[in-house]
């Protein structure tokens, strides 16, 4: 089955649960707040919070160029299994924890199973997907984070209903069936030596230090860092405390202000990454540049909605807002790992896409520690207003500087 035209899809379905439940597990934490603090009153404090936040993202950080390395060397479909294995059931023993250095501690675990999901999830797919199919394939598996995101943001709904130990339990114990299912179905797909080219040729394996040598010394590689964690910064801002800035700004219970705002930012995200792809795919048939064009866009798109975010206080405006930023950040995220492959061959870019993530995620730990001392000063919404500048910034770079000679570096 794994050779065959439909097994490509198939493996974008499969990774689209991995994602969904990758990112369920960790946004629901911040929907749940309102509730915990009311047994761990720790979290009454939102430095406390954007610290047991930000833990996360420090040890996800570390990780993720490991875990880059790791894909590019070992069979990815086990990394992906035990991974999801480990972070489900992390969250459930959350549902154990009684005091704040439990969470925290959790929290940490979590960081270091979910970060060799990324890297070895999206390598394999672009492996599978060339061409033609790239851009989308990616976009599809990119709507399972926002509905993992969209369903995390029910947290505080659930916990409500009926606790918030239960709720980690039972998406604890979710993600562990679904990785008996991953074990029977999901397939790596290894490179192999092609018999008419010379050795020098073939697609062997580097060893470390001359694979990080090479993408060290790409040029466009330090760009892509730079383009990559400078909206990297109002992504986990929204991911983290953007339930927090439509409860303040709208006056609304979190049990009503996570569901909107998460499902606000998946909704439109989805159709940004569909977009996204689908253009980016047939513009790069005409123009090498299409990939990167597409990425602008989106990138552009994100600035208003980020000075509407911060400074908005009608339903409208703050709604409306989270809607253009979603589908601006949607057709990003879809062609990021696209851009990739135009500048770094196929055996660094777990590795590369590692070092990204490593780069992106200590942009968001930064941003979502500045922002919890912020929500105490209330300033939260200027801080999310002042993330449009970064934004600008990347987008001139990487307009000026990202010109692609192939659509995919062999």
């Amino acid at each position: 089955m794994k050779n065959t035209k439909i097994y490509p899809w198939v493996v974008v379905a499969l990774l689209w649960g991995v994602a969904l439940l990758n990112y369920m597990d960790r946004q629901m934490l911040s929907t749940m707040k309102d509730a915990m603090q009311i047994d761990i009153v720790e979290l009454q404090s939102a430095t406390n919070f954007g610290r047991l936040m930000a833990v996360f993202l420090w040890i996800y950080g570390i990780m993720s160029p490991f875990a880059g390395m790791i894909a590019d060397r070992l069979n990815r479909k086990w990394l992906i299994v035990g991974s999801l294995f480990v972070w489900s059931g992390v969250t459930y023993l959350m549902g154990i924890a009684d005091t704040y250095y439990q969470i925290f501690w959790l929290r940490a675990i979590m960081g270091i199973s979910e970060a060799l999901y990324i890297p070895a999830g999206l390598s394999l797919i672009a492996d599978y997907h060339t061409g033609r199919s790239r851009s989308l394939a990616v976009g599809i598996h990119m709507t399972g984070l926002y509905t993992g995101q969209a369903i995390g943001g029910f947290g505080a709904t659930v916990a409500a209903a009926f606790s918030w130990h239960t709720t980690f339990h039972w998406f604890g114990i979710i993600g562990i069936a679904y990785a008996v299912i991953l074990m029977l179905f999901l397939k790596d797909k290894k490179m192999e030596v092609i018999p008419d080219k010379p050795l020098a040729e073939s697609p062997q394996k580097e060893s470390l230090g001359k694979g990080l040598k090479k993408l060290f010394g790409n040029v466009a590689f330090w760009v892509i860092l730079f383009y990559f964690a400078a909206p990297s910064l109002p992504g986990w801002a929204t991911k983290n405390w953007l339930p927090t800035l439509f409860a303040e700004n709208l006056n609304l219970p979190m049990a009503e202000a996570g569901p909107i705002s998460t499902i606000t930012i998946a909704v439109s995200s989805f159709i940004g990454v569909i977009v996204g792809g689908s253009l980016s795919d047939r513009w790069v048939q005409k123009n090498l540049r299409g990939r990167v064009y597409t990425g602008a866009i989106g990138l552009g798109l994100t600035i208003p909605s980020l000075l509407l975010l911060g400074f908005g206080h009608h339903i409208v405006a703050v709604i409306g807002a989270g809607l253009l930023f979603g589908i601006g950040y949607g057709i990003f995220d879809a062609n990021n790992m696209p851009i990739l492959c135009q500048f770094v061959s196929a055996r660094q870019r777990a590795t590369a896409y590692g070092i990204m993530n490593m780069t992106g995620v200590f942009a968001g730990a930064l941003i979502t520690d500045l922002l919890g001392q912020w929500t105490d000063g209330g300033n939260l919404g200027m801080g999310f207003a002042m993330l449009a500048i970064v934004v600008a910034a990347a987008l001139c770079a990487q307009l000026y500087f990202l010109r692609p000679k192939t659509d995919n570096v062999e």
